[in-house]
């Protein structure tokens, strides 16, 4: 049996594979080693495992998570993951390279990433042959939902929202700043919180105002990441996740205002990345 797993910060979806058997999909809490140690990574993976997947069946697990952007960050996961499937090969690797290997499959491309956080790649088919730094959500993640909802946040303590959507914001969050900054500065995965006001966001995506600031954000992520990538103008541009599925109207205004072109919008890469898998294993989808 193997498992293919796509992490982000938020969630991670869990898909058990075997030749003889249909796959089994457990969605967890995301996993992400600059947050997530063993200490939390173990009891979160037993609590949600134990009595549905016998670990010691696994021979491989191959493990795609933000913030697996070098070996040491790996290694976090992989220690983790190999207490629990102790019989398994482990493998870890970037999120940015499940995009990759999801939108563009085999062609040549430019993949992104629109989710909690944010990134992107120039893949050649084969391998990924750029990546503009991400600086996550302190320093980065433009376009993502860490940075809508930090630009939300300002604009109402800014006082720059419409009184329509002032009201709204004030009637689901409140209006005490300190609530705000509380979450954002002494509590723990503030770039979870701040992504969670996307969901206001989506709720109010046609007024004017939010579409401005959805605009304003994916202006930025184009502009700071996509335009870097040589041959921009000509590849197709692939997104995965859920920011840029539920404002993929907004997406699509602004490449199409630069004169670029969009590839596909997906979700969530998980269903791509098993096919990819089972390939490489080289069984037949039929039988899984």
């Amino acid at each position: 049996m193997i498992a293919v797993i796509d992490s982000g910060s938020t969630k991670a979806d869990w898909n058990f594979l075997s030749i003889n058997a249909y796959p089994v999909s457990i969605t967890t809490m995301g996993f992400n080693p600059y947050y997530h140690d063993e200490t939390i990574i173990l009891p979160k993976i037993k609590e949600a495992f134990d009595g549905k997947i016998n670990p010691l069946e696994l021979t491989k697990v191959f493990f795609y998570g933000a913030g697996c952007s070098d070996p040491l960050r790996n290694k976090i996961i992989e220690d983790a993951l190999q207490k629990y499937f102790v019989n398994a090969e482990i493998k870890v690797d970037h999120d940015i390279l499940a995009c990759a290997l999801a939108t563009c499959r085999d062609q040549p491309g430019i993949s992104c990433i629109l989710g909690t956080g944010s990134n992107s790649c120039l893949f050649d088919g084969e391998k990924i042959i750029d990546n503009v730094p991400n600086l996550a959500y302190i320093l980065g993640d433009e376009g993502s939902g860490g940075h809508l909802g930090k630009l939300l946040i300002q604009g109402y303590f800014y006082r720059e929202f419409p009184n329509d959507i002032k009201n709204d914001f004030e009637q689901v969050y409140g209006n005490d700043r300190q609530v705000f900054l509380d979450n954002i500065y002494m509590k723990p995965n503030a770039n979870v919180y701040l992504a969670s006001f996307s969901r206001f966001l989506s709720n109010h995506k046609d007024h004017i105002y939010i579409q401005s600031l959805v605009s304003r954000a994916f202006t930025l992520f184009i502009e700071r990441h996509v335009r870097k990538y040589k041959n921009h103008n000509n590849l197709p541009i692939h997104f995965i996740g859920s920011v840029a599925y539920h404002f993929g109207d907004i997406l699509k205004m602004v490449l199409d205002e630069r004169s670029l072109h969009l590839g596909t919008i997906i979700k969530k890469p998980i269903d791509n990345l098993v096919d990819y898998h089972i390939e490489l294993e080289g069984w037949k989808k039929s039988k899984v």
